[in-house]
């Protein structure tokens, strides 16, 4: 099967496409993979991607910036399958699939940051080492501008890897990593509600003066767990809403996220208000 734009410069082929009418495509991509292809609803894959292997499939809301390859030595192996889940954000990373790749849902890769799965150079047959393994990251798992994971690599639930580091080892759940090798920073502790208000409380504060510079003034109301902007509720424990959305709560949701307060619907993630 072939699936082509030529205004987009876009060209996929595979032997069996699945992408639903609501995604989003970029310009100047090229998919070439064996088996299926499919990227699921709300998605958007950006500018310049290039992506070789055999089966790849991008879950629902997917965010892509620019500049994805994946691919890489031994992207016509059988194993070479590329699966990433739901509500997950990436931007211009290598992953290398001579094994499978899987990424759960809620996951954020930050730009550059690769995923290999194999390793190896001179002779095995005189005593130097190869490697060939599958990477997983759980649901959850955020890793930070530049970091490389390398093969046989599985980072557990919710765990947060810090910039410019190299995991070699497995990484445990609801921890922060960093370093080279990536070594325990510290655990994620949970905080208590006072705490949650002030927090959320500040997260409105710093809005606002957002808001005043985007030249809009929308009405925002705070009873814990519930953010009231204009006729829609965000609830901060949840992550759910409800009401009607319209351009200005489409800029507060954008704005939240970089809190790590992401709410999701049909309307695009690219508020028309900047």
């Amino acid at each position: 099967m072939k699936y082509e734009n030529n205004k987009k410069n876009i060209s996929i082929t595979a032997n069996d496409i699945r992408i639903d009418k609501s995604v989003d495509f970029g310009r100047n991509i090229f998919v070439n993979v064996q088996g299926e292809f499919s990227v699921g609803k709300y998605s958007r894959l950006g500018d310049d991607t290039h992506i070789l292997g055999n089966n790849v499939t991008f879950g629902e809301h997917l965010y892509h910036s620019s500049g994805l390859r994946i691919g890489g030595g031994g992207r016509h192996h059988p194993n070479a399958n590329f699966r990433i889940g739901n509500r997950c954000t990436i931007h211009n990373n290598f992953i290398n699939v001579c094994e499978a790749v899987t990424i759960g849902d809620d996951v954020g890769l930050s730009h550059h940051v690769s995923i290999i799965t194999h390793g190896y150079w001179l002779s095995v047959l005189d005593g130097y080492p190869a490697k060939f393994k599958s990477v997983k990251l759980f649901d959850g798992v955020i890793v930070g501008y530049r970091s490389v994971i390398l093969m046989g690599v599985t980072i557990e639930k919710n765990a947060v890897v810090g910039a410019h580091s190299v995991v070699t080892k497995d990484l445990k759940e609801n921890c922060i990593f960093g370093g080279n090798p990536a070594r325990l920073i510290s655990k994620i502790q949970p905080i208590d509600q006072e705490n949650k208000i002030q927090k959320v409380e500040h997260i409105i504060s710093e809005y606002k003066k957002i808001a005043k510079y985007h030249g809009i003034n929308p009405l925002i109301r705070l009873v814990y767990p519930i953010i009231t902007v204009n006729e829609c509720k965000f609830d901060t424990e949840k992550l759910t809403f409800s009401g009607i959305e319209d351009e200005e709560t489409d800029d507060f949701r954008d704005y939240v996220r970089k809190w790590g307060l992401r709410y999701y619907s049909t309307r695009p993630f690219k508020s028309v208000m900047g």
